[in-house]
């Protein structure tokens, strides 16, 4: 099986029982069409598979592989046991992409693609998959300078980007856990309602949780709300400046970064 195919087996196991879950135990009432959201958001995804094909062909695990023959980065330069190696590169990443969205919404420029992600009226699994091309391009290339500089192996990006791919899903889908498995859950790993949190209109909710894996980067580095300060059902989600299903259509979604309406989010006029 190849990595292609391991990798949207994933994507679509993971998918289709979030899915399932979200129809049985849903957390949070919506406001907009689900099934229209989901065709933008699938047709999003669609167009962002096609532009990283084109331009950056197998990405992340190419990068691995070329960095493994050449001899390039850290861990290539070390004796680690693999599993030791291979950890140690996924928590690695797992943190520099904590980084990464803190950076996106502290830089306007970078705002500006990723308020695409933000402006989704509700938050469901499809809504992990919702990102501008032009993000998605960056984000790769961030990642393929992280590979090159750490050695990552082969196997250590594929386990990566199938925690990344899952976890995405998992964090967005609207699904309500048991009180007791959420508050243990979020001691480690980032659950729906801690993210949720982030997908807030509340400016100071939205720069919060940014994790996609491990919660305990936002715990360590102050970046870490538990709670809203409206109840999980009532959290207002999106951002201020699009609040109608037709102001987030897909090809308003694609236009958006380089047609912005109104005052910054960064500046004062917003709360």
């Amino acid at each position: 099986m190849d990595v292609a195919t391991i990798r949207f087996s994933i994507f679509l196991g993971v998918f289709v029982l979030m899915l399932a879950l979200e129809a049985m135990i849903p957390r949070h009432p919506t406001v907009d069409s689900k099934l229209r959201r989901l065709g933008i958001n699938l047709a999003i995804t669609g167009i962002d598979i096609l532009v990283v094909r084109l331009f950056l062909g197998t990405a992340a695990i190419g990068a691995a592989q070329f960095a493994e023959v050449q001899g390039w980065g850290m861990l290539n330069w070390t004796e680690l046991p693999p599993a030791i190696e291979i950890f140690f590169a996924v928590v690695f990443l797992d943190f520099m992409i904590y980084v990464q969205h803190v950076v996106v919404h502290m830089i306007p420029f970078f705002w500006q693609f990723h308020i695409v992600h933000h402006t989704d009226l509700d938050l469901d699994v499809s809504s992990g998959l919702r990102f501008h091309p032009i993000e998605i391009l960056g984000s790769l290339l961030f990642k393929i300078v992280l590979i090159f500089s750490l050695g990552a192996s082969p196997v250590a990006v594929l386990i990566f980007e199938a925690i990344l791919n899952g976890m995405a899903q998992f964090s967005h889908s609207n699904i309500k856990l048991r009180d007791d498995w959420e508050e243990a859950l979020r001691k480690v790993i980032v659950t729906p309602d801690m993210h949720r949190i982030h997908h807030s209109v509340e400016r100071a909710e939205t720069n919060s949780n940014y994790g996609f894996n491990l919660s305990l980067w936002d715990r360590w580095l102050g970046t870490y709300i538990a709670r809203a300060k409206k109840l999980q059902p009532d959290i207002v989600i999106g951002v201020p400046e699009y609040r109608k299903p037709e102001e987030v259509g897909l090809l308003k979604l694609l236009l958006m970064p380089f047609k912005r309406k109104g005052p910054s989010y960064f500046s004062g006029d917003i709360r």
